[in-house]
């Protein structure tokens, strides 16, 4: 092996509300040479995610948190350039969790081998990777099924653009509310919404009632705020919430209060069930072997917004809070 040096990002200061260009660092490092039992991987694309803000902050959760100074990660797919372990060869396409940078060595437990036919590759961050999975485990977590009115806040963003369309596809009717009327256009001439709307041009709660004058079965959250208190209100008995995000409070420094119309839970005898991803990896097989058929048929479509090069990383980044991205924010590595 001869020598690899790979440029990566990493966090120099924890943000105060949004986070900045001053809050990341490019640095270059060479990489060790290839032990037995390890894998040379080059990345071709990493992905940003709003929850990762959280993790810039040092509390728990249910993930630990960035360290000053130290290297980011996150989800990436990348080829493999070497190999000394038997589970992978050169040329092999895989994902794994070592984003924010060019290039590493690991592990061959730490990679996920994935089809090299599928293109474009970023598709294994987005529609058929974590976020993809987000989509499918929340509503199969509270059973939709069709027949369903169903109601996504980000509905332009990663999960929800997918989420919707994999809703569809099981014959829900379903409304969406995203930032811009760009946005709304592709919701429903790209991903075949019902109904859709711009949340900023008037009252969430109003034009969810537009959309859906009997009300909704189910709401997927991923933004909170007024729209989930809008979704408490137009939910009808028995409704379901699919709490996957709370975008609208992640870079706030004291949390806001909660919404005013809670007791809907209670009265309308809702269920609410918070989403992790992580506590269905036993389940990723089932995924990728029933959402990708869905997407190798032309059948669901991948929505992404590509920045290139790891110095645009940051800002990458930043956009997600901006609404800059359409689908997937992913960072093109390679060529």
């Amino acid at each position: 092996m001869s020598t690899i040096t790979s440029r990566e990002v990493r966090l120099a200061s924890r943000p105060s509300g949004v986070p900045t260009a001053n809050n990341f660092t490019l640095a270059e490092t060479t990489l060790k040479p290839l032990e037995d039992g390890q894998v040379l991987v080059r990345n071709r694309f990493m992905s940003v995610d709003p929850y990762m803000r959280g993790r810039m902050n040092d509390r728990k959760s249910y993930v630990p948190p960035f360290e000053i100074g130290k290297v980011l990660d996150g989800g990436a797919v990348g080829e493999v350039i070497e190999s000394r372990a038997s589970e992978f060869k050169a040329g092999d396409v895989v994902t794994s969790r070592y984003g924010w940078r060019e290039a590493f060595i690991s592990a061959p437990g730490e990679l996920h081998g994935v089809d090299k036919t599928v293109e474009p590759l970023s598709v294994y961050l987005g529609t058929l990777g974590m976020t993809g999975m987000t989509a499918w485990a929340g509503l199969t977590m509270v059973e939709v099924k069709a027949g369903d009115v169903i109601y996504l806040s980000g509905a332009a963003g990663a999960v929800g653009n997918t989420a919707g369309q994999l809703a569809k596809l099981r014959g829900c009717r379903v409304i969406g509310s995203a930032g811009s009327e760009e946005k709304v256009k592709h919701l429903l001439d790209e991903c075949g919404f019902d109904a859709a709307f711009n949340y900023k041009t008037g009252p969430v709660l109003e034009q969810l009632n537009q959309a859906a004058p009997d009300g909704i079965d189910v709401y997927f959250d991923n933004v909170g705020g007024e729209s989930l208190e809008a979704a408490l209100t137009a939910l009808r008995l028995h409704g379901r919430i699919i709490a996957c995000g709370g975008i609208s409070g992640y870079n706030e420094e004291k949390p806001k209060p909660g919404p005013s119309n809670l007791f809907n839970i209670t009265t309308k005898r809702l269920t609410m069930k918070g989403l992790i991803v992580g506590d269905w990896l036993n389940r990723q097989g089932e995924f990728e072997k029933e959402v990708g058929a869905l997407y190798k048929a032309g059948k669901l479509k991948s929505l992404e917004t590509v920045v290139p090069g790891i110095d645009q990383a940051a800002d990458a980044f930043i956009g997600l809070f901006d609404g800059k991205n359409i689908g997937k924010m992913v960072v093109k590595l390679t060529p």
